[in-house]
């Protein structure tokens, strides 16, 4: 017979709901718990099984080859309305299971146990179960293994809502911060218009960029689903398409970024870095409505290494050798201190100036970098 409804059944699945696990993917951590479970009690099927509103369905399963089934012939629908662990030695000698079509006939489940997983206020869940086609009992060993991975699974349940309430907040914040940064660099803007020195416009215009730069990325980590990860091309992508808005009608920017995840202060970094040297080039290296070009390029090396590269076409190097470094580039020395890296900032053949640098990122040979196409260069074929 169906088992009645829970006494806090609203409640119980508000919990279940609550780990937004239903209808997820196979993951190698619970496929492995009913393995191990089945092999431990000498089992042909072991279950981990979420118990919804009319089905229960099997985050992960071996020997039964199905994902869910309807409540009307759950065997765990009965085991959450008793203690924290149910043992059925024979589901026929049981009133309710003798009727049960899954444990009639030769191949009917004859054995049922169940420890039972409980959510952090109490309400169970679900099961970790195995069956058997034939009676029999469990061992003491075997009980108290199957509530130690039960409560495993709780445990892997708990972890995942916890981080996703985590990763929540984060884009929380990082969409405040962006909206807050996007308000200073329209303030940014407005003062720079209605000044009437041009050293204060450009002072401005200076901050402006620097803002929105930080901005963009606070947004690329409000949208994006790995942490405190970034890619890095794309963050450079937007950046340029800031850039190349506020540009002088005389210069053109171009880019071209593989993508590839870096951390957050990373990408702050490389941000700051283009910003300062595409904003320094269209404000000095074309004077006089002298025609040119800014290309900014983010490489990635066989052995992880990003490159970043920014030139431009313009009138080259005009300071002095004893003159003391601007602001800009001491802003991007620093850059390079924090990446562990030096900057060279060379003479074009052809005129201009390129400003490159390397560094490894943080993490690189690991998973994550497989997501960039091996030995992938900026702008191959």
């Amino acid at each position: 017979m169906r088992a009645p409804a829970h006494p806090r059944q609203d409640d119980r699945l508000i919990a279940l709901a609550s780990y937004e696990i239903l209808d997820t993917d196979r993951e190698a951590e619970f496929d492995e718990v009913v393995d191990l479970t089945a092999r431990i009690c000498d089992a042909p099927i072991s279950v981990v099984n979420l118990i919804d509103a009319g089905r229960q369905w099997f985050k992960a399963e071996t020997g039964l080859g199905v994902r869910e089934t309807p409540l009307d012939s759950s065997l765990c629908s009965h085991a959450i309305l008793e203690h924290d662990f149910v043992e059925i030695e024979d589901t026929l000698a049981d009133p309710r299971m003798a009727d049960n079509p899954l444990c009639l006939g030769d191949r009917g489940l004859r054995f049922y146990a169940g420890a039972l997983l409980r959510s952090d206020q109490g309400l169970p869940i679900g099961t970790l179960c195995v069956l058997d086609y034939r009676p029999r009992r469990l061992t003491d060993l075997q009980r108290d293994t199957m509530r130690i991975l039960a409560g495993q699974v709780m445990a892997r349940l708990d972890l995942r809502r916890a981080l996703a309430h985590a990763d929540m907040l984060r884009k929380e914040v990082d969409h405040r911060v962006k909206n807050s940064l996007t308000s200073l660099a329209s303030l940014a803007r407005i003062q720079g218009r209605v000044s009437v020195q041009a050293e204060t416009r450009e002072a401005m215009q200076t901050m402006e960029n620097r803002i929105r730069a930080v901005s963009m990325l606070h947004e690329q980590l409000y949208r994006t689903d790995a942490g405190s990860r970034v890619d890095l091309g794309s963050y450079v992508a937007n950046l340029c398409g800031y850039l190349d808005s506020i540009r002088p009608a005389n210069v053109t920017l171009s880019h071209d970024a593989v993508p590839i995840r870096v951390s957050s202060q990373e990408a702050a970094a490389v941000g700051t870095l283009v910003n300062e040297f595409v904003s320094n080039a269209l404000k000095h290296a074309f004077p006089n409505n002298r025609p040119g070009h800014v290309s900014v390029r983010v490489t990635v090396a066989a052995d992880g290494r990003v490159g970043i590269f920014c030139a431009d076409d313009g009138i080259g190097m005009q300071r002095q050798p004893a003159a003391k470094p601007g602001l800009g580039m001491q802003v991007a020395e620093a850059i390079c201190t924090q990446l562990g890296c030096d900057l060279s900032v060379a003479p074009n053949a052809s005129g201009g100036v390129t400003a490159s640098l390397s560094f490894r990122p943080e993490g690189a040979g690991d998973a994550q970098d497989a997501e960039r196409p091996p030995e992938r260069q900026a702008g191959a074929a």
